[in-house]
């Protein structure tokens, strides 16, 4: 009788299936730690453009390739810049504000000394002026003093006490007095030069702005010409009374590009009444 043959159980494999996925994902890794790395390296200053690009697709911009460096933003790793930048903006803000509320101020007292030169009869006698950097009262010398003389006449203290109470009305503003002859020489012995007249013409009549009280004296200053900034030919009779005058400037406060030099018609005129 024959023997069977008993065969031994083979033994069995283990599944290495699993190993395909486990490479995969050694490779994403390998792949994600090389991009963090490439990241982590880029230079800030490109990532900060791009983030900037993005930023203007997601808030309102009209696209990436919209996006313009004409105008660069403050530097974010600049702290200082950030806090400067607002700020500025609002102290600009401010300063516009001021400057529109000294426009329509000058404007305002412009009108006043329009109004009352119109009702005393006085357009041959005053003229008013408003520039860039002053409004300018310009007064003939016959208006105010005798021929030679600087005591203010007294129907002229009149005028002086009610130029006084409209400045009063607007605080603040620093004016000038200035004084200016023709080219006649004068020398006499009060007055060796056209210098000296002019000068203490402009201290008396702005003597007598500051008598009133409410007006503060340091924001003040007298000055004289003499002959040396005419307004007018010299040559003839009317030119000559034109330069004898007196000019109270209320100087602005608020100037782009401030040009006083304390002589009224030196400057473009934007505004003149008589």
């Amino acid at each position: 009788m024959s023997k069977k043959t008993r065969h031994e159980p083979h033994e069995e494999h283990a599944d290495e299936s699993w190993l395909l996925p486990y490479a995969d994902l050694l490779t994403l890794l390998l792949a994600l730690f090389l991009v963090l790395y490439a990241m982590s390296a880029t230079d800030a200053k490109k990532f900060q453009e791009m983030s900037e690009a993005f930023n203007v697709v997601f808030t309102g911009g009209t696209g990436i390739l919209d996006y313009s460096k004409t105008e660069p933003s403050p530097d974010p790793s600049n702290l200082e810049d950030f806090k400067a930048a607002p700020a500025a903006m609002s102290e600009n803000k401010r300063r516009e504000e001021l400057k529109r509320q000294e426009q329509e101020d000058l404007e305002r007292l412009k009108q006043q000394l329009d109004n009352y030169i119109k009702a005393n009869g006085l357009s041959t006698e005053l003229s008013t002026k408003l520039n860039q950097s002053q409004l300018v009262i310009t007064i003939r010398d016959n208006a105010l003093f005798a021929s030679g003389e600087a005591v203010v006449k007294p129907e002229a203290r009149e005028l002086a006490v009610a130029i006084a109470q409209m400045l009063d009305k607007f605080p603040g503003y620093d004016i000038t007095v200035a004084g200016h002859t023709d080219n006649v020489p004068i020398s006499n012995s009060k007055y060796p030069s056209n210098w000296d007249l002019s000068a203490d013409r402009a201290l008396q009549f702005m003597k007598i702005l500051l008598e009133n009280s409410s007006l503060d004296p340091k924001q003040f200053m007298p000055t004289g010409y003499g002959e040396y900034h005419p307004i007018a030919d010299n040559a003839t009779v009317e030119g000559r009374a034109r330069n004898r005058r007196v000019e109270v400037s209320i100087i602005r406060k608020y100037q782009d590009n401030p040009t006083f030099t304390g002589i009224g018609e030196e400057v473009e005129t934007e505004e003149e009444g008589d």
